[in-house]
């Protein structure tokens, strides 16, 4: 069933299936709530899934400012509150992650599922450097050259050119958003999750790689790590069956 609230003057759409204890699945960056529908439909066989779309994505209203990943995890303990959701499991890939993770390091879960998730600050190479710093002066040849909205519009231009697809298809404001939660590092709230973690990771991720996942499981007091071989990213759609069995025997214990 497909529904919609509104909370702080953003319109959150979102999904419920199943019946049970309550299950928040989060997706990642890019995507909406249908990207992850596979998930909700194992979650649905031992739980009430609601499934969200974050706001800026999918059919949810954008942020009226430069959010964080501390204003996205309000806006779900909002959604939690105003449906009367009491100990929720949580399940978030990528970008979801980070939200599961805040939310997890102060809240009362259940369970908590990490897929293919963001949270550790990624290591950067002397060319990304290079590269971020070359950009700054460019931004300050072109305010000085061509004046401010001229400037501006080929700062844009050059941002497209040069930035991921996620960054090139966002509108400005979820640009800038997106530029500032990927640099967040939830490290040091890793230790303050008390929920039985499970961590499911594709061996052959490069966006957050399987040395984040162990880093994650040292870091989560009670966390398990399961890994596909031959799997990116996706892992729950590389390999949905084998995904599925995991995430089923996870949520029945």
């Amino acid at each position: 069933m497909e529904k919609d609230i509104t909370l702080d003057g953003i319109n959150l759409h979102y999904s419920v299936e199943g019946s049970g204890s309550p299950l928040i699945l989060m997706h990642g960056w890019g995507c909406d709530h249908t990207t992850v529908a596979s998930i909700a439909r194992t979650a649905a066989l031992t739980h009430t899934v609601y499934n969200v779309d974050f706001p800026g994505f999918g059919q949810s209203t954008e942020p009226d400012s430069v959010w964080g990943v501390e204003q996205y995890t309000r806006l779900i303990e909002n959604f939690a509150k105003a449906l009367g959701i009491t100990r929720p499991s949580l399940a978030g890939h990528s970008f979801g992650g980070r939200v599961a993770i805040v939310f997890a390091s102060r809240n009362d879960v259940d369970k908590l599922i990490l897929i293919d998730a963001a949270g550790v600050k990624p290591r950067r190479s002397l060319k990304y450097y290079l590269k971020v710093y070359s950009f700054k002066l460019s931004k300050l040849f072109f305010k000085a050259v061509l004046g401010p909205e001229k400037a501006q519009a080929r700062i844009e231009k050059e941002r497209s050119r040069r930035g991921s697809s996620d960054y090139r298809n966002a509108s400005p404001r979820m640009r800038s958003i997106m530029s500032r939660v990927v640099n967040e590092d939830l490290c040091h709230l890793m230790p303050a999750i008390k929920a039985p973690t499970l961590l499911i990771w594709g061996e052959n991720d490069t966006a957050t790689p399987l040395a984040d996942a162990k880093k994650m499981e040292r870091l989560i007091p009670d966390a398990g790590l399961v890994s596909f071989p031959g799997c990116g990213h996706y892992s729950f759609l590389d390999n949905q069956a084998q995904f599925s069995a995991v995430l089923n025997s996870f949520l029945k214990s």
